[in-house]
């Protein structure tokens, strides 16, 4: 089973659905053992950095979800769950995040004709050789929201994206992974993403 993390923020449900889809089990939880006993755990989320990380610490999810990681389990951060995967956010001032990537999330400059949020379909730019974007093209199209973006410190960047400025959309490092955008409104390219992921997951070890 997949584990959805639950702390209230997020399309659970649809994130759920989509691993499903793909043939694979997944269970929207925030029960701290059924992560535990998971073969793969997905972080998805909409809304504020702060929020989010408050929400995690208030369940007493953030322990486990460090150890998860830890132990080089596969995990999956998507969107606002990616975010939080960094050093710090800027969002509503300075918060400090899961810190297992070194990096900052900030928002995205002012620039004439840039709309903020960042959001609909945009073009990914693959970097060969990825895990998690096995089958996936470059100039795949994928679906954004956010307002703020990762200035990644470490070379774990897999697939960039131009929204104003060149950003990180997708992370990979050995089995932790994140995407800034949505796959689970990113039709077939997100299905195929979510398939590599589950499989992954399944050739783990336990």
């Amino acid at each position: 089973m997949i584990a959805v993390v639950d702390y209230g923020m997020g399309n659970l449900r649809s994130v759920a659905k989509a691993i499903e889809q793909v043939g694979f089990p997944a269970r929207v939880t925030s029960e701290p053992q059924v992560l535990r006993d998971a073969r793969g755990v997905v972080l998805p989320g909409v809304g504020a950095f702060r929020d989010c990380m408050a929400n995690l610490k208030s369940l007493g999810l953030i322990d486990p979800l460090l150890e998860w990681i830890g132990a080089g389990r596969p995990f999956l951060g998507v969107c606002l769950g990616y975010q939080v995967l960094f050093t710090e956010g800027e969002e509503f001032g300075r918060h400090r995040g899961l810190d297992v990537i070194r990096g900052r999330v900030v928002r995205f400059p002012p620039a004439a004709g840039l709309k903020v949020p960042h959001m609909g379909w945009n073009q990914l730019e693959v970097q060969p050789g990825s895990t998690l974007l096995r089958g996936i093209p470059n100039g795949a199209y994928v679906y954004f929201v956010h307002s703020y973006y990762a200035l990644v410190e470490e070379p774990v960047t897999v697939a960039r994206a131009t929204h104003g400025v060149t950003f990180s959309a997708a992370v990979e490092r050995g089995d932790l992974f994140g995407t800034q955008f949505h796959p689970e409104k990113s039709q077939q390219v997100g299905l195929q993403l979510y398939r590599n992921f589950a499989e992954r997951c399944w050739s783990s070890r336990p």
